[in-house]
């Protein structure tokens, strides 16, 4: 289509709206009209509109090649849509324009597609054992978090043994399990329903492992109460290959070490690591003192050193670099369908030079379930120290730590039923709770009895999601499970045989701070220490120096 008007808004074809040296039209019946001789344009209007007319075409030049360059860099990822199936209204909400991105490392040895990786790859080059192990369990779960005024970002790695409530995406509860099995058991159920639909091949294997996708996501962001905007997977092949594009890759390490597992075996101080070496160094658990927790510490170095290199090399700067090392990377990378990856490189300067510390979140204990070894957490306490260093309003009410809402805190909107599913051995329990939280603002409904269970659990129906954790963060019970069964602005407290009653509020309590002093863990002025978190946190930036 051709443009017909000039820079100055007139028709092209001349002032007398015929083709250019015509005669008659509008402006000669105007100069005869008036006796006046059409007036000249200033200069500087001429200028000025040839100046914003070159600058609106300059800025629709720009637009297109940053169209272009997105869609040259971005050419083959995968995406995925996993994000979308997990929000709703139920969903933590944000205060400001902040972003929190979960990076997820799968455990596999398979690839897009479903095949196994080569045999002897995996043997003798990830030296990771068999094609059926680590299955489709996540092991890294790291998120970050990056402030809306570009300052330091903030990374939570979550142990991947932690035994947690795990859920699919569509909010339903898959039960107690450790946080690395929600994707592999969306996945098998997935995987198993759509086979028996006759889906195949590589569809197959896509639309399942979406499943487990949204299952990681909407797990982390219940067990965290903090919400997602974008993610990154990749698989156990993908760090070989990060590692075969930058290699060397230096790293430090405090003290020496050899394990037949993974295939480390390297002295202490710093050292330059092939890909195979690499891939061993962020595997190893055997012979750590920390076992699985220093592992996570060696992800968050190999993290920081891949990033400084990335830097060093001017990569985020370049398109033409970015290009090459996505080409290799993308088989093994997928990322959300609204991640813009030129925007991510653009900022991905404000991930380095150690403006980015990794904490790797504290676990409670070790303990034995479903006949597993597994790390048993606090929610309560991890949400706390996540709210305190991203400023987020606390999805459990900002509680004062003793079982009751914190003064400045509301109880959120319910009708609560409590039901007594302890089996005799806490009479009249049903009745005193459901008193204690009516004092404590909610809608009182009906107790009664429930069949007989160990753990107090708590239920709610839509819109009740708030009012649903504060009760739980109140009884400490896990996180709260949406049920269909339960009315509409409805929680259901079941009591088990666990259950303690919390002290009524204002009992042995101290007494609430000046409004004017903010509450323990409610903002990043009062940040924990290093020595709330598992181990020394990493700071990004350099190398740094890890067990």
């Amino acid at each position: 289509m051709h443009d017909e008007h000039g820079p100055d808004g007139r028709s092209a074809r001349g002032a007398g709206g015929r083709a250019a040296g015509g005669t008659g039209g509008r402006a000669a019946r105007r100069r005869a009209g008036d006796g006046r001789a059409g007036r000249r344009r200033s200069p500087l209007v001429v200028a000025g509109r040839t100046a914003l007319a070159l600058s609106s075409a300059l800025v629709l030049l720009a637009s297109g090649v940053s169209w272009a360059a997105y869609n040259w860099v971005s050419s083959g990822l995968t995406t995925s849509d996993a994000l979308n199936a997990i929000g709703g209204k139920d969903a933590p909400k944000h205060l400001d324009n902040s972003v929190n991105l979960l990076l997820i490392g799968l455990d596999s040895r398979k690839d897009m597609n479903g095949n196994d990786l080569p045999r002897e790859f995996v043997k003798d080059q990830l030296h990771a054992g068999s094609s059926d192990i680590g299955y489709y369990n996540t092991n890294t779960l790291i998120l970050m978090h990056i402030p809306a005024d570009g300052g330091k970002v903030t990374a939570f790695s979550v142990p991947r043994d932690d035994y947690v409530q795990t859920f699919n995406g569509d909010g339903s509860s898959q039960g107690h399990f450790k946080i690395k099995e929600a994707y592999a058991n969306a996945y098998t159920v997935a995987h198993d329903k759509l086979s028996a639909q006759g889906v195949k091949g590589a569809d197959l294997e896509s639309r399942s492992r979406e499943a487990g996708r949204e299952a990681t996501l909407a797990t982390v962001q219940n067990f965290l109460q903090v919400p997602i905007d974008h993610f990154a997977e990749v698989n156990l092949l993908g760090f070989y290959d990060i590692a075969k594009v930058l290699q060397p890759i230096e790293v430090c390490l405090k003290h020496p070490v050899k394990d037949r597992y993974s295939g480390a075996d390297f002295p202490a101080g710093h050292q330059q690591l092939d890909p195979k070496q690499a891939l061993a160094f962020v595997r190893q658990r055997h012979g750590l003192d920390g076992g699985d927790l220093d592992r996570t510490h060696r992800q968050q170095a190999f993290i920081s050193s891949v990033t400084h290199k990335l830097k060093s090399q001017g990569v985020f700067t370049d398109l033409g670099k970015l290009q090459g090392l996505l080409d290799v990377v993308k088989k093994d990378l997928v990322i959300d369908s609204k991640f813009d990856v030129l925007d991510f490189a653009q900022q991905a300067t404000n991930l380095t030079g150690g403006n980015v510390v990794f904490h790797t979140l504290p676990i409670a204990g070790f303990a034995t379930r479903n006949r597993e070894s597994v790390n048993l957490v606090d929610e309560a306490k991890i949400r706390s120290l996540v709210q305190s260093l991203i400023g987020e309003k606390s999805g459990s009410g900002g509680g004062s730590g003793d079982g009751t809402p914190s003064p400045a805190t509301k109880a959120a909107p319910a009708t609560v039923d409590v039901l007594n599913g302890s089996g005799g051995t806490k009479k009249g329990a049903a009745a005193e709770e459901l008193k204690a939280l009516t004092g404590l603002g909610y809608t009182a409904g009906s107790t009664g009895n429930a069949a007989l269970r160990q753990r107090t659990t708590v239920l709610y129906g839509s819109g009740a999601r708030e009012a649903a954790q504060q009760i739980a963060d109140r009884l400490h019970t896990a996180t709260p499970v949406s049920s269909a069964s339960v009315p509409a602005g409805r929680v259901q407290v079941i009591l088990g045989t666990d259950f303690t009653a919390p002290p009524a509020a204002g009992a042995n309590t101290p007494p609430a701070k000046p409004a004017d002093e903010p509450a323990s863990g409610s903002s990043p002025s009062s940040a924990p220490s290093d020595n709330a978190f598992a181990g020394d946190s990493v700071k990004e930036g350099g190398i740094p120096c890890v067990n």
